[in-house]
């Protein structure tokens, strides 16, 4: 069992009594995360999946069902009890019946919401839970997840990011084996621990098609969806460069307005991301280009695209945990230039730019225009990672070359 890095933050005291909402993309392990924890704390047996009509006849007859399974339970072990409800959000008036749950309960239960894109959409529309939980998100398996032990529990960032970068490359360990399945099979559970092409191809296949025809039908107005899944076919051959909706919409015959339309519903429901080109302190910046990124970047043909695609998700979960357990305000951005010159990936801390990223399969001398962005933008650090293995080096000090398996392995 894959322990995941999420279930240190999520479940933290320090969250005190909000509902811990978790989201994240299909199949990527919310189910089993929320499982595994309940199962350590001896709290298995409250689990309620709301697909399973047991779950939702209990509820007809009895709206604080779950009370009697509690009830059942010796007073003296009550304490710090945590029920999961999965799929919830696929009930009628759903936002009501969690916001009773919780205010019945208040301070006596501790509430785990296991969902994908309508959790996030609920965030982000405005809801009558505000104060009544925190989002989190789970992604694919990450390298140090997969390499990680309980002696290396995830670290947060230091102030600074040279800090950062000497902690990546203090240990001398290079999982080159295991980053080259997480290339070939993508960081989703099922796939990448089957490790089979011909099981992978097939999880691919079936992936989009639910998708598109649940996921995206349920939570929008869209009535093409075989042009929502032909689109999903057209991205991966447009993975690191910035995505051209005008191409796009020639490409598949539909509106401009239909492909902005269809890409933000494939955003929603976690198939890509977007990054933003960073505008601030660069003079001649590109301010509207986006690129995208797909969270299954095993269907990303060209070997360059592809381990572009893993690095953007591996720095995106990692981000992503930062602010998940609220030790800053961290975005992703890549920096390009009118000029044309790009660097592949930026962090920014607190609106700050932090550290840049190029991205490389094999070890090369850092491209001037990479060190230019990198005294625009404060003479921040710049790291070169790339695909191939035993690369460590040390170009000056804010640059280095390093191994991906490596810097992310832990």
């Amino acid at each position: 069992m894959v322990s995941r890095i999420l279930e240190n933050i999520c479940f933290s005291s320090e969250f005190g009594r909000q509902m811990r909402f978790i989201s994240g993309p299909r199949q990527s392990g919310k189910t089993t995360l929320t499982k595994v924890f309940l199962k350590k704390k001896g709290w298995n047996g409250f689990y309620y999946n709301w697909d399973i009509r047991e779950t939702r006849t209990r509820y007809r007859e009895d709206s604080l069902f779950y009370l009697s399974d509690l009830y059942k339970i010796p007073q003296n072990k009550r304490q710090n009890c945590w029920i999961c409800f999965d799929e919830i959000h696929k009930m009628p008036k759903w936002k009501n019946m969690l916001k009773a749950f919780f205010d019945s309960a208040e301070g006596k239960i501790n509430f785990i919401i296991t969902g994908s894109a309508r959790l996030e959409m609920f965030r982000r529309s405005g809801d009558s839970l505000a104060g009544r939980y925190f989002l989190f998100k789970l992604f694919p398996f990450t390298l140090f997840e997969l390499t990680h032990n309980k002696k290396n529990l995830f670290s947060f960032p230091p102030n600074l990011a040279v800090d950062f970068i000497e902690e990546r490359l203090a240990g001398n360990k290079y999982y080159q084996e295991v980053m080259g399945d997480l290339l070939s099979y993508s960081g989703f559970p099922e796939p990448f621990l089957k490790a089979s092409k011909a099981f992978n191809q097939k999880w691919h296949n079936d992936y989009i098609d639910r998708l598109v025809r649940e996921d995206i039908r349920d939570l929008t107005h869209i009535q093409e969806m075989e042009n929502v899944a032909t689109l999903v076919e057209f991205i991966p051959e447009r993975i690191g460069s910035p995505l051209s909706l005008k191409s796009l919409s020639e490409d598949i015959e539909v509106s401009h307005s239909a492909i902005r339309s269809y890409l933000k519903a494939l955003k929603l429901c976690y198939v890509l991301f977007f990054l933003r080109p960073y505008a601030k302190r660069l003079n001649r910046s590109v301010k509207k280009e986006q690129k995208c990124y797909l969270y299954d970047w095993s269907s990303v043909k060209d070997a360059a695209s592809r381990f572009e695609n893993y690095i953007a998700v591996e720095l995106k979960a990692l981000i992503e945990l930062w602010n998940d357990a609220g030790r800053g305000n961290f975005e992703l951005f890549y920096v390009r230039t009118r000029d044309g010159k790009e660097t592949d990936f930026l962090i920014v801390k607190e609106g700050v730019p932090w550290i840049l990223f190029e991205v490389k399969l094999k070890s090369q001398a850092i491209s001037a225009h990479h060190y230019r962005h990198a005294r625009a933008l404060g003479n921040i650090p710049i790291v070169e990672l790339v695909a191939a293995s035993r690369v460590a080096q040390c170009q000056s000090k804010n640059s280095y070359i390093v191994s991906a398996s490596r810097f992310f392995g832990k």
